[in-house]
């Protein structure tokens, strides 16, 4: 399929999509966190997403290889992949689904920060300063004592979240530079499942009950979670990225966090202060100017 120029009304379509379900993911991990150990919960739903992912591979017919030179960094994504979703699902044990969303999805700058080091070419220039001193300004404000915040459980998961998001920072800056660029993005998506499902799944014991009050309504949200978040979702990601400029692209991850305050908002009755929402609106313009005038490789 031909690359275009800039991102259509389907391609646009497919993005907000992409976004919302991002945004729903917190809200579901948190419910099926009441019947299964949230490492148990992404360790299982890793597993059965590798198949699911696989078998798409295979019949879209990508270049899968472990002997291309991508293993061991592979199997580095696939580690940092298992802490990031081990803290972010024991993070919405202790915080809300609107802390988690706005906390995780801050990424963007954990990514900046760490390719002003790493990455040749792309330094922090003023825009992208500016961008990062607005969501850590966003941040603060969020941490910043109130009523809500001085609860030990509440600082505890908001610190998971924030490791989480820069677990996934590492993730990125990875595949950026080892061999790991030069695989197709299922290849890459198939390490950090296949790594951490058996991680999790391998730990869950260690750490509690692996199943709690397990009922109907739960395994129908997890398969949910398993089919529609992390295979389709993530499939149509990598689709539309084969297709649009990523920094077309990139303008559309500040809708995650703000479809994750609406799920929070909507399922948990999650509380929308001021200061909460003015410090989320520090992050998303933070976000946009990192990414709007964000500088890609053809």
């Amino acid at each position: 399929m031909d690359r275009k120029s800039r991102v259509d009304a389907q391609g646009a379509a497919a993005l907000i999509i992409f976004s919302s379900l991002l945004g729903l993911n917190q809200a579901l991990v948190k419910l099926v966190n009441a019947g299964l150990s949230p490492a148990f919960q992404g360790g299982l739903r890793s597993v059965c997403a590798f198949f699911i992912v696989l078998a798409a591979a295979v019949l879209l017919r990508k270049r899968l290889s472990v002997s291309d030179g991508s293993l061991l960094p592979g199997i580095l994504s696939g580690l940092l992949f298992s802490v990031e979703f081990y803290l972010l699902f024991t993070a919405l044990e202790y915080t809300t689904v609107s802390r988690v969303s706005m906390l995780f999805y801050t990424q963007p700058f954990w990514v900046a920060v760490g390719a002003h080091f790493l990455l040749p070419g792309e330094r922090l220039d003023r825009t992208k300063i500016m961008g990062l001193v607005l969501a850590i300004g966003g941040v603060a404000l969020l941490l910043s004592k109130t009523e809500e915040t001085l609860h030990p459980d509440t600082l505890i998961g908001d610190v998971m979240c924030i490791l989480a998001s820069v677990s996934w920072a590492a993730i990125v800056l990875l595949v950026r530079k080892t061999s790991l660029s030069r695989c197709p993005p299922e290849m890459q998506l198939l390490y950090q499942l296949a790594i951490s499902g058996v991680i999790l799944t391998a730990v869950a014991p260690f750490l509690g009950d692996v199943i709690r009050d397990l009922n109907t309504g739960i395994i129908l949200i997890f398969v949910f979670q398993v089919v529609v978040v992390v295979s389709i979702g993530f499939l149509l990601w990598f689709w539309a990225l084969s297709i649009y400029p990523a920094s077309d692209m990139a303008s559309f991850g500040l809708l995650a966090p703000l479809f994750g305050v609406f799920f929070g908002w909507l399922i948990f009755d999650d509380e929308l202060t001021i200061r909460f929402i003015f410090a989320l609106g520090l992050v998303c313009t933070g976000i946009l100017l990192n990414n709007r005038f964000r500088k890609v490789n053809p």
